[in-house]
């Protein structure tokens, strides 16, 4: 190719022109320069986005690009060698991994050498027809690269691993953003102005000041308020791992929100990332910020949350889906733990775009004792690099905050407590007494009518299954065609967050006016759901479990004695088969005058727990995957390590997943309320239609999209039929479907639940 032909990134945009090669790459490295110099690998990041394309300078791949954009369909030619070669020869060494998976994911580093010879041997004209214009299409490229990775990253192969990738995470977001924009006809790329915390914080303030003085008052509100200040206070202190341990309903979700929002301001930080175990806490959370920090003056929403269940960079996502996915743009996110950390030890390119936002950020962990412990070792080593070289500041939040500190990770980690007398604290907040149903053992009829004699009680329960069978007893209680009348409710995953949502606000409504309201849930309602029954039924379950149902019983301290907890072990409920571990070592430290409320107990409970889980053997997941990650192996972590050399089928068990099993996004329109159905209709269509999926569309349909277990398509393959795509296969990973089988207007979603086992 002669140096006066034009070489190209990518085809015209529609109604535009063509996308300069030279201008892609100078775009990139910037955009990921800037991206990575809050935790000090802008040149890293700079110069894996100057190479990270040059392969496309070949003739071969010049040419198959003219005939794409005449047919529609790929280039078909790798682009990935000589940029990959470059970087590793010029001293950037092992993170050259990221332009080696700018498109397909990081690999192992042990297969990046044998992958990357055999590819240039194979395209060798193809390399040396790109090789040739190297210099010209870049011109500053120095002849050693080694003085741009700082030195610990070298020394440290744990270190090194995560900056391999935050350094990726800023190339692929930054390679995302040009090409989205030359395909939308933009100038550059649209990035976010940094957010002024400070700003933010006062905002927040005023507001929580306001919100405070029109709600209801509580006998525990004096106290709620010291443990705001001393956590706003707290938020002084210098950078580092923070523990707030407070009882269920001490106000958490704003304390922890004014010491982050505070403390980001005073020390610099980029924005504030609340995480949560599950959707409801994500639908509260997430409305109570925005009310707090959002404003429409704003050019752009404070608040973003988060939790989508469609995967963009999934095998059946389209390319402009992946173009789409969320990379946390925004000053104040509302995510999951799933969603954050599965995104941290991802491999693909559009799951691991978001990270390089983790540094310099202050990251809250909301009810942290629902962590998998199958995957502590690797989640606390990550808290604990992102905080030791990172810039990060966590927060741990939790009224059962385990024994972190027992495991090898945080062994030598220095935390700060927000609230010193904790044990004070809780006898102050003492608003329950425990009884225990456990021999005999009741069955879920009889517990269904324990609380509908009470007329206002709850009950949770371990599966959906069981959720069902307790509505069912009182499905007829009250009215059940007139929803004002209704006294039963029922609350799981199987309905969508809108639904879900409206349930909640009912059976509030129903608990101040002082009538009758029955409610079944699964353990979602646990975790920082804010409601309040006089009497709570707890199936048997980990004792941080128990202790989380406790506190959606007398949690504003109103009622003239204590509420009641009820733990039972129904003879035909279901148990998860990992609550194995944690209710044995429950019943061992807990039980009929041992109550979970004792906070001195529960390092205890959690040590045993830790120790019955052998979280430090060798062979166990969590230590395997800490291995794989000393080797910067990352497919091993994402994927498993390879059990067949043959077909390369790897073992998934021995992944980083927090959840065992993938679960499929699915829509349920029916769901809707009238008013809104068009809009969900009118929003699916777009998704299905459009070249480039909207992320304001996938947002849309958030308060419509739950999840099934995909052992509903193994175990019946009719349902299969019910299924209606709208990005990539209802049968494979990261699919968004839309529901058009039966969806009862108390229960969701209608299927056998037999099939499913634990669906939260």
């Amino acid at each position: 190719m002669s140096s006066g032909t034009p070489l190209w990134a990518h085809s015209p945009a529609l109604g535009g022109g063509w996308h300069s090669l030279d201008a892609h790459l100078r775009a990139v490295a910037d955009l990921a320069g800037n991206f990575a110099a809050p935790f000090g690998g802008q040149q890293v990041a700079y110069w894996l986005g100057r190479l990270h394309d040059v392969g496309k300078a070949s003739c071969t791949w010049q040419a198959g690009l003219a005939r794409a954009a005449v047919t529609g369909g790929r280039v078909g030619t790798d682009h990935k060698a000589l940029g990959t070669r470059v970087a590793h020869e010029r001293g950037l060494g092992g993170f050259a991994v990221g332009i080696w998976g700018h498109h397909s994911g990081l690999v192992d580093m042990q297969d990046l050498g044998p992958a990357l010879k055999s590819r240039v041997t194979d395209g060798a004209a193809e390399v040396a027809s790109a090789e040739q214009v190297l210099d010209g299409l870049v011109a500053d490229l120095p002849a050693d690269l080694r003085a741009a990775v700082p030195p610990v990253w070298r020394e440290d192969r744990l270190v090194g691993e995560m900056a391999v990738r935050l350094c990726f995470s800023a190339l692929v977001d930054a390679d995302f953003l040009d090409t989205a924009a030359h395909f939308a006809g933009l100038p550059a790329p649209r990035v976010r102005p940094e957010a002024d915390l400070g700003v933010l914080y006062e905002r927040f303030t005023t507001r929580r000041a306001g919100k405070l003085a029109t709600r209801r008052g509580s006998p525990i509100d004096a106290l709620r308020e010291r443990i705001y200040a001393g956590c706003v206070e707290a938020a002084e202190r210098p950078a580092g791992i923070f523990r707030l341990a407070a009882p269920t309903g001490a106000g958490k979700t704003f304390a922890s929100a004014g010491f982050a929002l505070r403390h980001g301001h005073r020390h610099g930080k980029r924005r504030v990332i609340v995480a949560v175990p599950f959707l409801t806490i994500t639908e509260q959370n997430a409305l109570q910020y925005r009310e707090l920090l959002d404003d429409e003056r704003d050019a752009d929403p404070v608040v973003l949350e988060h939790h989508s269940g469609v995967d963009f960079d999934a095998g059946g996502a389209r390319r402009w889906a992946r173009l789409a996915a969320e990379n946390w743009d925004a000053p104040f996110i509302v995510t999951t733990f799933v969603r954050l950390f599965e995104s941290l030890y991802a491999r693909k390119p559009a799951a691991v775009r978001r990270l390089h936002r983790l540094a310099d950020s202050v990251i809250v962990l909301d009810e942290v004792q629902a962590l998998p412990p199958a995957m502590l070792m690797p989640i606390l080593d990550g808290l604990r690099l992102l905080v030791q070289h990172f810039g990060v500041t966590v927060l741990l939040c939790s009224a059962t905050q385990p024994d972190f500190w027992a495991l090898s990770p945080f062994a030598h980690l220095e935390a700060t407590d927000l609230i010193t007398d904790l044990p004070a604290v809780a006898s102050r907040l003492r608003r329950v007494s425990f009884e225990w149903q456990l021999d005999p053992s009741p069955t879920l009829a009889g517990i269904a009518a324990q609380a509908a004699a009470l007329g206002c009680a709850m009950v949770v329960v371990n599966t959906t299954a069981d959720a069902q069978t307790v509505f069912a007893q009182w499905r007829h209680t009250g009215d059940e065609c007139d929803t004002a009348q209704r006294v039963a409710w029922h609350l799981s995953t199987r309905m969508c967050p809108d639904h879900r949502r409206r349930v909640l606000a009912e059976v509030r409504r129903r608990l101040d006016a002082g009538l009758p309201v029955l409610l079944v849930s699964t353990q979602l309602i646990e975790a920082g759901v804010d409601i309040d029954f006089p009497v709570v039924f707890r199936a048997l379950a980990p004792a941080d479990s128990l202790l989380q149902a406790a506190g959606r019983a007398n949690r504003e301290g109103r009622l003239a004695g204590l509420g009641r907890v009820v733990i039972f072990a129904a003879s035909d409920a279901r148990q998860p088969p990992s609550y194995r571990a944690a209710v044995g070592a429950t019943l061992l430290h807990f039980g009929p005058g041992r109550d979970p409320d004792d906070v001195t107990a529960l390092p205890a409970y959690y040590r045993s727990l830790y120790d019955a889980l052998n979280l430090a053997d060798p062979g166990h997941v969590g230590q395997r995957i800490q291995q794989a990650r000393t080797r910067w192996a990352f497919e091993t972590v994402a994927s498993g390590p390879v059990i067949d050399a043959t077909s390369g089928v790897r073992d998934q068990t021995q992944a980083f997943r927090m959840i065992d099993d993938d679960s499929l996004a699915v829509i349920t329109p029916q769901a809707a309320d009238p008013d809104e159905r068009q809009e969900v209709d009118d929003a699916l269509t777009r998704l299905r239609d459009a070249p480039v999926p909207a992320m304001g569309d996938v947002r849309r349909l958030q308060p419509y999209t739950t999840t099934l277990n995909r052992s509903v398509l193994r175990a019946r393959p009719h349902v299969q039929a019910l299924l209606r795509p709208v990005l990539g296969t209802p049968g494979t990973a990261g699919a968004l479907v839309e529901w058009c089988g039966d969806y009862d207007d108390a229960t969701g979603i209608t299927i056998d639940t037999a099939v499913e086992g634990l669906v939260l």
